[in-house]
């Protein structure tokens, strides 16, 4: 077959394989009387095999490296090459989230454009003092417009401080920030979403609250159990035995306390409070015992009182005193 037909039926063109020659990818392996290349089917063959391996991504001086190494690692090389892949389709994914987030900006002009990437790369920076400089600078009327590129600054953010001011921009522009965080609840990054939760608690508004508290069934114990929080300020019942656990392990446990507290006042769930609070007493550490009694002395009702006074008798002397403590400070 000449060359020509091999470029007509191939798909290839004549320049192409001409190419491939010199690479010594794909010789044809016989000449016709006038000296015209001619390809046998072996050459076709091993034509296609070049073709195929190119669509997995290998560059031409890659395959002429392999495709006569009988002693090639394709495990290695096809590790390699999943790898290129992965990267690609992580620098594709930044820009399209860069292109979005200029578009949802709503520029009305290029200068508009301009200004957004502008503060996208002073977010971007690698300086945590120039990004706080920056953060601290930002008006949030002036950057409603950015919404999207600051509340993803604010979840990447690692400096705490930075940090502190992206979120307070977020809290000036209010709740139009929410569904892009609350959507960030469902991040595969767990910096995003606890981040996440932290801005939807500074915002604080009963929309922010209620995206947070819609949070409550979520797998990730740092978002679940601060969701509990605001899914009990809304009467869930539910999220008892996640604030007893709050309270039990020392984190967050003073609002959890507050909270408890709330539960008994307003929605009358005293009752199922205080049986909680008393299992986990018997299961727990001195700390805790301490932690849970103070929880007690808040909810401070005829009940709570009553298994207080019980941890008078504790054991552990540092219970016991903490206890008789708390029941005077009510007497």
């Amino acid at each position: 077959m000449l060359i020509g037909e091999v470029a007509e039926r191939s798909g290839i063109s004549t320049r192409m394989l001409r190419h491939y020659e010199s690479l010594g990818l794909v010789s044809a392996s016989t000449r016709t009387s006038n000296g015209y290349r001619s390809y046998s089917s072996d050459d076709i063959r091993r034509l296609f095999q070049v073709e195929a391996l190119r669509s997995l991504g290998l560059g031409l001086r890659e395959i002429a490296d392999i495709i006569d190494n009988l002693t090639f690692d394709a495990q290695a090389t096809l590790d390699g090459l999943l790898q290129r892949t992965e990267d690609s389709i992580a620098q594709q994914q930044a820009l399209r989230d860069h292109l979005l987030s200029i578009k949802d900006s709503e520029p009305a002009d290029w200068s508009d454009v301009l200004g957004t990437i502008d503060l996208m790369h002073g977010l971007n920076t690698t300086n945590p003092s120039e990004r706080l400089r920056l953060a601290l600078s930002l008006q949030a009327p002036e950057h409603s417009r950015n919404v999207t590129v600051l509340i993803d600054a604010a979840l990447q953010e690692t400096d705490t401080n930075a940090a502190g001011a992206l979120d307070w921009t977020l809290v000036q522009i209010g709740d139009e920030a929410i569904p892009p965080v609350q959507q960030a609840l469902q991040a595969p990054s767990a910096q995003r979403r606890h981040r996440a939760v932290t801005i939807l608690s500074k915002l604080g508004s009963a929309a922010a609250n209620t995206a947070l508290a819609d949070a409550y069934p979520h797998a990730d114990p740092f978002v679940h159990r601060r969701a509990a929080l605001a899914h009990a300020r809304r009467g869930g019942h539910s999220a008892i035995p996640t604030l007893v656990d709050l309270i039990v392990d020392g984190d967050d446990d003073v609002e959890a306390a507050e909270v408890l507290a709330e539960l008994c006042a307003a929605f009358g769930l005293t009752d199922e409070v205080i049986a909680a609070i008393g299992n986990a007493l018997t299961l727990v550490d001195p700390a805790a015992r301490q932690r849970l009694a103070a929880a007690l002395a808040e909810i401070a009702s005829e009940s709570a009182m009553h298994v207080l006074c019980g941890m008078t008798n504790d054991q552990d002397r540092g219970v016991a005193l903490t206890a008789k403590h708390l029941l005077q400070q009510h007497s």
